[in-house]
């Protein structure tokens, strides 16, 4: 990273609420299983990985490593701080777009029964660093990733 870049940090917090229409079970399988989640998670086909791990335990690992089509490179690396059954998974990330830091972030997703559907809050806490990444972006791409689980929820039933 360049000298000449203004040091900054910018703080956010969003919320984005979903509703699936698959039992809780379905859900928590989706978030917690490699193989289902490697279904979902990521940037789909515009996206190669070179690196991919998810170690699904308080204290377990995550990383993301590839290249965008005709972008830049991205790594995402995680760690998980809290889980509960069936409820509540906590874990911190870190976002590198070409070998730049660009920010930290806290998530909670909360999952719970809503009759015979799910109800998924996930919140994010962040910190984006040095102009290089805002919470309008990071909250649509979360979004997005949250649409591609609800469409993985309904191809697989």
């Amino acid at each position: 990273m360049s000298d000449t870049i203004e040091r900054s940090q910018a703080h956010a917090t969003f919320v984005i609420e979903r509703s699936y229409p698959v039992p809780l079970a379905e859900v928590w399988h989706a978030l917690s299983d490699n193989g289902a989640r490697e279904q979902w998670f990521g940037g789909g086909p515009v996206f190669e990985i070179r690196e991919r791990s998810h170690d699904f335990r308080v204290g377990g690992h995550g990383v993301e490593d590839g290249q965008w089509t005709d972008g830049p490179r991205s790594r995402f690396e995680s760690t998980y701080t809290d889980i509960v059954n069936q409820h509540r998974i906590v874990f911190t990330y870190d976002m590198w777009i070409d070998g730049q830091h660009i920010s930290t972030s806290l998530t909670t997703i909360a999952v719970e029964a809503d009759g015979d559907a799910t109800r998924l809050t996930y919140t994010e806490q962040g910190v984006h660093f040095d102009g290089l990444d805002n919470f309008e972006q990071r909250e649509h791409g979360s979004g997005e990733i949250l649409d591609n689980l609800g469409s993985f929820l309904a191809r697989a039933r």
